[in-house]
């Protein structure tokens, strides 16, 4: 479905999204945000699919909702506290005149900024979580270039099964011209990492040798197997943001959202558990018309579905993509073992 991963790829390969960072690490931290903007608007829609989200403006994003374009979308460690960190990013789109216009003046704008927070609070102290200090640096950072992975913003205190998580992104150019791209907070009660091979689950869904990982030794999957001792209780949630260039409704954006879960699910085993409060929202920020494909190849005049279906099997193959960049990306922190550190024979051929 999709040929080349974008120039970054990353989210910030779809024209019009950046993305911006702002953690904090050390002295009883390890939490932080991350923020996917859109200053000039974009379709939005989410999906829920774990049984514990912790969750802002979501009920805006329904197809029947008045809303119909977002700003940014605020993604947070600091469990329901990191709520929080989405009035930082309204306070800095307002201060830019970034939102929806409520009165005649350009300052006059109410900014919509849903969200979603992981729980990553046993990686700091108690009481260290973001605020809405965070989200307004986060903003302040923002940029339309290469993505920081790892851990960093809202990936900073996240963890994957047993193993250190983080942030991951990837993109693809769909067969037509549409850019798709993914940015998650990896942060699962599954495991990412097969134990019995050392392979993420995902690593087989590899475009254009992104990855470059090769079977781990046996006697590092063997160490690893006897360290690695997983939590099958701990809270957690793996939430992400999905973007794309193609002009779609409300409506068509749930499907994307309905897709990005399906990409979880292939890296992740298990996922969506009541322990995971898993949550994708959508940006299309409309700047590409859906192609229209060839109705003489879909023997049928209706072909707007079907281009759909391509834009959401790139999607899901992006989130599966932008989960294996979180886990060959993190380090270790707060006593999490990362997959780098148990497994380096399997990083000889990775990007450095």
């Amino acid at each position: 479905m999709a040929e080349l991963p974008g120039p970054h790829n990353a989210i910030t390969d779809v024209p019009g999204i950046r993305v911006g960072h702002h953690e904090r690490i050390g002295d009883g931290w390890a939490t932080g945000t991350t923020v996917v903007l859109a200053p000039n608007g974009a379709t939005p829609a989410v999906d829920t699919r774990g049984g514990a989200p912790g969750t802002r403006e979501t009920s805006a994003l329904e197809p029947s909702a008045l809303v119909q374009r977002v700003h940014g979308v605020c993604l947070s460690g600091g469990s329901a506290y990191g709520l929080a960190a989405a009035d930082g990013v309204m306070r800095w789109l307002g201060e830019h005149g970034i939102g929806l216009q409520v009165g005649a003046r350009p300052d006059q704008v109410v900014p919509v900024v849903p969200g979603a927070v992981l729980f990553d609070l046993p990686l700091s102290e108690w009481g260290n979580r973001p605020d809405a200090e965070f989200g307004y640096s986060a903003c302040a950072a923002a940029s339309d270039g290469a993505v920081a992975m790892g851990c960093v913003g809202a990936g900073t205190g996240a963890t994957a099964g047993a193993l250190k998580g983080g942030i991951g992104t990837a993109s693809a150019v769909v067969t037509g011209g549409c850019t798709v791209g993914v940015l998650l907070a990896m942060n699962a009660c599954g495991e990412a990492v097969d134990l019995a091979t050392g392979l993420p689950w995902g690593a087989s869904s590899e475009l254009a040798g992104e990855f470059g990982i090769t079977a781990p030794d046996t006697a590092e999957v063997d160490a690893a197997r006897e360290r690695l001792r997983p939590d099958p209780e701990k809270l957690n949630t793996t939430i992400g943001v999905v973007a794309t260039d193609a002009r779609l409704d409300k409506a068509e954006c749930q499907r994307l959202a309905i897709a990005a879960h399906d990409g979880l699910a292939r890296a992740v085993r298990p996922a969506h558990t009541m322990y995971d409060g898993d949550t994708f929202f959508v940006m299309a920020t409309g700047e590409r018309e859906l192609p229209t494909g060839d109705p003489h190849q879909y023997r049928t005049a209706e072909t707007r579905p079907r281009e759909l279906d391509r834009l959401c099997a790139a999607i899901s193959d992006a989130v599966t993509r932008a989960v294996v960049h979180a886990m060959l990306t993190a380090r270790p922190l707060s006593g999490r073992p990362a997959y780098r550190e148990l497994y380096p024979s399997a990083l000889r051929g990775a990007p450095k």
